[in-house]
């Protein structure tokens, strides 16, 4: 399996007090469309703009490396990648599993936990060298230090 590469985009949105608003990108394209791409073309209903970035500062996600490590997952193991296109991260959160291995960090078992039905076994899972998802966190973190200061 080849390896995908992330980056996380950050975006000040005022009208939600000023937070930055945090979409990571897989190979250049936003989470959020590849995730409306899948399930509009699955027949997901509703489906189509239902998801937003996260909100460092209003999540209280706490370190951002433990976060996007997977160190931060729920009881389940899972982890809130995208939240509610309404900015609320638990109205709406799109969830996956984090694997870290020597080489790769791995991106898996995707589910919407307000949908249990919906099949999300043909999405993923994206596979990043564990060193430049790594860089591309640590980035992450440097920018919600700075926007914190």
């Amino acid at each position: 399996m080849a390896s995908n590469e992330i980056q996380f985009d950050c975006e000040r949105r005022e009208d939600y007090g000023d937070g930055l608003e945090v979409v990571p990108c897989i190979d250049g394209i936003p989470f959020t469309d590849l995730i409306d791409t899948f399930e509009t073309g699955a027949g997901m209903q509703p489906a189509g703009d239902a998801y937003g970035g996260i909100f460092p500062r209003l999540s209280r996600l706490g370190p951002v490396e433990d976060y996007f490590h997977g160190r931060s997952a729920d009881v389940l193991g899972m982890t809130v990648l995208l939240g509610c296109q309404c900015g609320e991260q638990g109205c709406w959160p799109l969830m996956a599993r984090i694997a870290v291995t020597g080489e790769f960090v791995i991106w898996d078992s995707f589910e919407q936990p307000y949908r249990p039905e919906r099949d999300y076994t043909a999405f993923g899972p994206f596979q990043f060298d564990r060193k430049q998802y790594g860089d591309a966190v640590q980035a992450l973190s440097a920018k919600i230090r700075s926007d914190d200061a």
